[in-house]
């Protein structure tokens, strides 16, 4: 098995690990508030990776602690929307609005770098707002509470992929990692102690599962896709993560029993491709396009 194979199934492996944590965050939530959830899942990730990556702590600097801190506000605000939107919808319906952050990425980065969104981008924002429609909007065209923070988590998420880009260059991505944990768990902690109540008894099953979002969802996906995308080539990654909404949805219909209605399925379907096509200029199938041109040239050549 080569590298890019390896890669491949690497990556595939951290979208299925996230599209599981819409159910097991959905699970928790119901036992536990979403920012003392957050903080023992940020808590947990940032010490899991200081001990496996102690020799780098020593290159840590001012730079570090400044961007790290911009960014793990920006990675607060987008989690704890989402923690806080799923207490009020299904984990479905969490995974696709969140995945919307995917289409809002190149209009946020127009107004840090100016750098317009192209055609695709355009039609892949038409397409996501009306897929969300199709998602949240009820009968009356209200918006459910958790459907609303959910988006507006997707919002910050998108502003958090801009900032790596702007902010990541020259920079150990491990060490900015553990930064952006350390400040999302302090940022939580405040939160949780302002606004929120101690747990005054867990489960099994919610210990087991803010272990699994810690150990596994935060810092192993993390790991995952680092050594994934060193092998994959931008296209073939951003395919395999826009499947992390569809795990949502397929463990949710499993274990939540969520139940996919005709709207939902057509909403599903138009925020998916909306992602493609802004993450991979539908490249793909160009490139099928090409080959097949470049046979159907052969087979003439080849015909007497």
């Amino acid at each position: 098995m080569n590298k890019t194979v390896k890669a491949k199934i690497a990556l595939f492996g951290a979208s299925l690990i996230w599209g599981s944590s819409f159910l097991i965050m959905k699970n928790s939530v119901e036992s536990i508030d979403p920012h003392v959830l957050l903080f023992i899942r940020f808590s947990i990730a940032c010490l899991l990776l200081c001990m496996i990556f102690f020799k780098k702590l020593k290159a840590l600097n001012k730079a570090y602690f400044v961007k790290g801190g911009i960014l793990g506000v920006f990675l607060f605000l987008g989690y704890s929307l989402q923690t806080i939107g799923i207490t009020d919808t299904t984990p479905g319906k969490n995974a696709f609005l969140s995945a919307i952050y995917c289409v809002l990425v190149p209009f946020i980065y127009w107004a840090v770098d100016k750098k317009k969104p192209d055609l695709y981008n355009i039609l892949a924002a038409f397409i996501g707002i009306t897929g969300i429609g199709f998602v949240s909007l009820n009968d009356n065209l209200s918006i459910r509470m958790g459907d609303a923070f959910t988006l507006a988590g997707g919002i910050f998420y998108a502003a958090h992929m801009v900032g790596i880009a702007k902010y990541s260059r020259g920079k150990d991505p491990v060490l900015l990692t553990i930064m952006q944990f350390g400040y999302a768990s302090v940022l939580s902690f405040i939160v949780a102690v302002l606004f929120e109540d101690t747990p005054t008894h867990l489960t099994t099953d919610t210990i087991i599962g803010l272990a699994y979002l810690a150990v596994f969802v935060t810092a192993g996906a993390l790991l995952l896709q680092n050594i994934g995308q060193k092998y994959t080539s931008p296209t073939s990654a951003s395919i395999i993560f826009s499947l992390e909404s569809v795990f949502g949805v397929i463990f949710s219909v499993i274990f939540y029993h969520e139940e996919i209605t005709l709207r939902l399925f057509i909403g599903f379907f138009l925020i998916f491709f909306a992602v493609i096509t802004s993450e991979t200029k539908l490249n793909f199938l160009k490139r099928k396009s090409i080959i097949g041109s470049k046979k159907g040239m052969v087979s003439e050549e080849l015909m007497p």
